[in-house]
């Protein structure tokens, strides 16, 4: 699947004069190489739902599974709208994401990659074997995969300029 480039703009209201639109090659290997996500959902009432967990960048998304019977995947069911952000707490460096899209659940072909991705990037202890259209846990727990397209993504340069730079897909 071919995959098109976002088309950037630096946002100057909240950048340094001297700031330029970040790439979203240089986003798109933070999204690969961060560790820990924060995902946020919406609850059937409309409040927000934020938790940390991991994901992998495969294919011009970000993936992460959660229990069908976990708050995730209970907001998801009614709600596919979700918020996904990575980066640092350090104040003056470092660049923070943000991506914004729906979250699809993944039941084709794509979870056996998706799994070898989890284990080349976390270790043993999150390898999944795939059976009917999920992933399982060596204890036999199921996990949904879901995966998010971005629709829109921020990124939020630190230090030396401050910038805010806007993807759109």
């Amino acid at each position: 699947m071919a995959i098109e480039e976002p088309v950037a703009s630096l946002e100057p209201q909240f950048s340094s004069p001297d700031a330029t639109a970040r790439s979203w090659a240089e986003a798109r290997e933070q999204l690969k190489r961060a560790e820990v996500y924060w995902l946020t959902t919406v609850r059937p009432g409309g409040r927000p739902d934020a938790t940390p967990l991991i994901a992998v960048w495969l294919d011009g998304a970000l993936h992460f599974c959660t229990g069908p019977g976990e708050r995730k995947a209970k907001n998801l069911a009614d709600n596919a709208r979700v918020v996904i952000t990575t980066g640092c707490n350090a104040l003056g460096e470092g660049l923070d994401l943000v991506v914004e899209g729906d979250a699809v659940q993944v039941r084709e072909a794509a979870l056996k990659r998706l799994a070898d991705e989890y284990v080349s990037k976390y270790g043993e202890d999150w390898r999944f074997t795939v059976r009917d259209g999920a992933f399982l846990n060596p204890e036999g727990g199921k996990a949904l995969v879901y995966e998010v397209r971005p629709k829109t993504a921020f990124g939020f340069g630190k230090g030396g300029p401050f910038s805010q730079t806007r993807w759109r897909f």
